[in-house]
């Protein structure tokens, strides 16, 4: 694997994983004195998840010409 394809996936991975902590534990998240609400969390779990396991795969199994 690339090493930019690599540090891409596990900043992605590690986007998830901290929207996830958010919604498992109900963290709340004020900016600028307005409580964010929580559903953009799960998009931004399920968003950068996927793209994060798609890039992995995609090099660790890299397509046959």
């Amino acid at each position: 694997m690339r090493p930019a394809a690599l540090l891409s996936a596990l900043f992605l991975c590690l986007v998830a994983v901290a929207h996830l902590f958010r919604l498992l534990l109900g963290v709340e998240l004020v900016v600028d004195g307005v409580v964010m609400p929580m559903w953009p969390s799960l998009l931004a779990v399920l968003g950068p998840g996927a793209l994060a396991v798609w890039l992995w795969r995609e090099q660790t199994h890299p397509a046959q010409p």
